[in-house]
């Protein structure tokens, strides 16, 4: 398996940065983009884009599992590093806040709307950001909504969609299983889920990947999908369907329309940029990992774990900003003051060489990543991730057996910021073939009924009985060819499969 590296920077052929343009190491240029006010290292600038795992890697040399760090515009908060340390942070709610309000970088306007990150830290009328009975009002709006949701239905459409993408290139014979599968079906199958597929286009696929990319547009695709769940909201409340939009305005708490909005968003977003990416990152190891292939191809790993492995050694989200000091605490040895600011470090929690000392070693039934988070602010969506994940990957994986890399791995390139790492391109070969009805059950293949029958072992010998004479041997006459093939009755692992993919 591809083991996940706490040291090596990745090249410029592997991060899409030109090598010219890029200072080298150890050059006054590049430690001062590397390195802010007070010395600090900043999580984002050429170094951060080329290498962020090395920038995490030296941090945790320099100040152990809590360091110092800047991001963007420079502002100060606590890089928390190591695995226990991180779930100490997420689960200690009487310590640690997600309610950005009390930032005092955003008290003293530091980290102002302007910055690049504000469309992921800036306060907003949703559980992310509450806390107490005002977070078990709104959580349990989204969880209630979420548990009336048909999942083998999902499953169907997820099925459905998956082929549905590849009806589109499979009689090209190639593909970028980047743009034209891992990141169109998540976007096709939420928006579905919310109830507004008329919605699903390139821009708003574009705008939810860019707007937590800190980039200099982030705060204009934000505005765009706002206003996309904004219009869906006025919708469903004036013509309520069956869809989780319609389920969160029907729940008890009785949210605004800027709270369903909101949540329409975190629900969307989050699912949509984490699976894009689970499902490119185990694609790619299948793909240019041998030993994973023959694995989950010989049965002895199943798809569902491949998706878990991957959460440990390349998870969707890298890290998230943030959670906030309720009160002066410690942690990692480290001195919190009331109102810092924490990033919440998943990519470097679950390389952590304290509960990982062996990248190597296969982390198959360990589900203590950090992928999803934890404590009160656990993903609610995570299985609706992991089945698009699970079932998008099989589903090619079937319709495309000889599915194989078209481009040296080392040509691979990905972008990193500060909240994610995502692959390119994934250009891939395969042996054409005509579409398949996207209702059909997923199949690699389909015999075609076999039109003549042969007898490949000798029928048994009758019992002798003596006092029977020998009777002349009469040449038999031709048996008549069967009309139709025998049913080969499915077996019980065949049928709860069917069942669980919705069939």
């Amino acid at each position: 398996m591809t083991t996940p590296s706490r040291h090596s920077p990745h090249s410029a052929s592997s991060t899409g940065t030109d090598p010219a343009a890029a200072p080298p190491p150890g050059c006054p240029a590049h430690q001062s983009s590397s390195l802010g006010r007070d010395g600090l290292r900043r999580l984002y600038g050429p170094e951060a884009d080329q290498d962020l795992a090395g920038v995490y890697e030296k941090l945790r040399a320099e100040h152990g599992p809590v360091a110092p760090a800047l991001i963007h515009n420079d502002v100060r908060l606590w890089a928390v590093l190591g695995h226990s340390e991180n779930l100490h942070m997420i689960r200690t709610p009487s310590q640690y806040t997600r309610d950005s309000r009390q930032w005092t970088a955003v008290k003293d306007g530091t980290a102002g709307p302007d910055n690049p990150l504000a469309p992921v830290f800036t306060w907003q009328p949703m559980a992310t950001f509450a806390e107490g009975a005002e977070h078990q009002r709104l959580r349990g709006a989204v969880t209630g909504a979420m548990a009336g949701l048909d999942h083998r239905g999902i499953r169907r459409h997820i099925n459905r969609y998956s082929n549905k993408l590849l009806n589109d290139i499979c009689e090209t014979g190639r593909a970028d299983l980047v743009s034209q599968f891992a990141e169109q079906l998540p976007m096709m199958v939420m928006l579905h889920v919310l109830g507004m597929p008329e919605d699903y286009s390139e821009r708003m696929v574009q705008a939810a990947r860019d707007m937590i990319k800190g980039t200099a547009t982030a705060i204009e695709s934000n505005a765009y999908v706002m206003e996309a769940l904004t219009r869906h909201c006025v919708r469903r409340r004036a013509q309520p369907e069956e869809d989780f939009t319609s389920a969160l305005i029907a729940q008890p708490a009785q949210l605004t329309d800027d709270e369903v909005a909101a949540h329409l968003r975190l629900v969307l977003i989050a699912a949509y940029e984490a699976t894009a990416n689970l499902i490119a990152n185990v694609l790619r190891v299948v793909l240019t990992d041998p030993r994973f292939r023959a694995q989950l191809s010989g049965g002895q790993m199943t798809v569902p774990e491949a998706v878990e492995q991957s959460l440990w050694d390349e998870p969707p989200f890298s890290a998230m900003c943030g959670y906030f000091a309720k009160q002066d605490t410690q942690l990692g040895g480290q001195q919190i003051k009331q109102g810092d600011g924490l990033l919440f470090g998943i990519q470097p929690g679950n390389v952590d060489p304290v509960v990982r000392p062996d990248l190597s070693a296969n982390m198959q039934g360990n589900r203590s990543h950090l992928a999803f988070g934890g404590g009160p602010h656990e993903c609610p969506g995570q299985d609706i991730g992991r089945a698009i994940a699970d079932t998008g990957v099989d589903a090619l994986l079937m319709r495309l057996p000889d599915v194989e890399l078209s481009v040296d791995e080392r040509e691979l390139s990905w972008r990193s910021s500060i909240l994610s790492r995502h692959l390119v391109d994934l250009p891939v070969q395969f042996g054409k073939r005509p579409p398949q009805d996207v209702k059909a059950r997923p199949m690699s293949h389909v015999p075609t009924p076999r039109k003549h029958w042969e007898v490949t072992s000798p029928a048994p010998l009758p019992l002798e009985t003596p006092a029977a004479p020998p009777q002349p041997v009469v040449p038999a006459a031709p048996a008549a060819e069967p009309s139709a093939a025998p049913v080969r009755r499915k077996g019980a692992w065949r049928r709860l499969l069917e069942w669980w993919r919705g069939y």
